[in-house]
């Protein structure tokens, strides 16, 4: 089991800020996983519609969509961060 935790509008699109699921195989990538996740439903599908803006920390380290999951116990997924 992975844990993923949603962050701001990205939590609010999907309904919830947490949620442990079970990776298929086919799930290498970040960008795989942002791919998998907007074919769980219309609420994901919403929030995760742009990929390209989305940033992903995996065991609280941001990185790239290129990036393989490898064992990452908890992945982050936030949208686009400001400063101010």
């Amino acid at each position: 089991m992975t844990r993923l935790v949603y962050f701001a509008w990205v939590r609010e699109r999907i309904g919830k800020g947490e949620e442990e699921i079970d990776l298929p195989a086919s799930v290498v990538t970040v960008a795989d996983l942002l791919n998998h996740l907007k074919t769980l439903g219309e609420e994901y599908e919403t929030a995760l519609q742009y990929p390209e803006v989305i940033r992903v920390a995996l065991d609280m380290e941001h990185v790239e969509h290129d990036e393989p999951i490898g064992a990452a116990r908890e992945i982050g997924i936030f949208p686009p961060m400001t400063g101010g």
